[in-house]
């Protein structure tokens, strides 16, 4: 397999862990504030590293990095993640999975076979908004809804997170997306700053103001809502 980005070293990325990161390349989402456009839309100018350089890093990294976050893009987007992070796990690492949740069996499968510990999934925005906020024109949310349902069941340690966005999000829509998830473990509110590097242009976070505000409402039906990076 062959990954697209790789982080040496993270005390960010992986709850309670010394961790590094590998990023994925292709996403079957377009979401304009994406802040890795070039893994979705150009990956052939992205870099690239085969999963032999990885785990040859990772072999001599034992005892000093307790886990490895995988990234995208869309990790899930092609079973040979799946392949790869149990390869991750075999060497005695923790392992952290970001997704957009659309692709529910293969989390399923992923928690189900032991090779993942650490589920962060994206929440874009209410139901009525999710097409718009992931940048399509249509899109059926059934495979979040049943992605999201899995989670809440408690099979894995896992946290819901939404990136802030003006113009895509508002109070009441994150209040509509916290009911969505009521009762989570853990949901972040991440204000958007500019990469420099996204899928759309003109995008722009909210004041902390109204972070606070959304946090607040969002506290309605997630009791552990926060917020990250503000």
């Amino acid at each position: 397999m062959v990954l697209h980005g790789f982080q040496k070293m993270t005390l960010l990325d992986f709850p309670g862990k010394v961790a590094c990161t590998v990023f994925t390349g292709g996403c079957n989402f377009r979401c304009p504030f994406c802040h890795n456009a070039l893994l979705v839309t150009e990956l052939s100018k992205s870099e690239s590293f085969k999963e032999e350089e990885i785990l040859d890093f990772l072999k001599k990294r034992k005892g000093l990095l307790d886990g490895v976050a995988i990234t995208g893009g869309e990790p899930l987007i092609s079973d040979d993640i799946l392949y790869f992070a149990e390869k991750v796990k075999n060497l005695g690492f923790a392992v952290k999975l970001d997704t957009n949740g659309s692709y529910p069996q293969r989390l399923k499968k992923a928690v189900g076979e032991g090779i993942v510990d650490y589920v962060a999934m994206d929440i874009k925005n209410s139901k009525e908004l999710y097409a718009k906020t992931a940048g399509l024109s249509f899109f059926e949310i059934s495979n979040i809804e049943e992605s999201v349902d899995f989670l809440l069941s408690g099979k894995v340690d896992y946290e819901f997170r939404t990136t802030v966005v003006n113009g895509f999000h508002t109070v009441e829509s994150i209040e509509n997306a916290a009911k969505w998830i009521s009762g989570a473990k853990r949901y972040f509110l991440q204000n958007f700053i500019d990469s420099g590097c996204l899928i759309g242009e003109g995008m722009t976070g909210v004041s902390k103001d109204e972070m606070l505000l959304m946090r607040s409402a969002a506290r309605k039906y997630v009791h552990a809502a926060e917020l990250r990076g503000v």
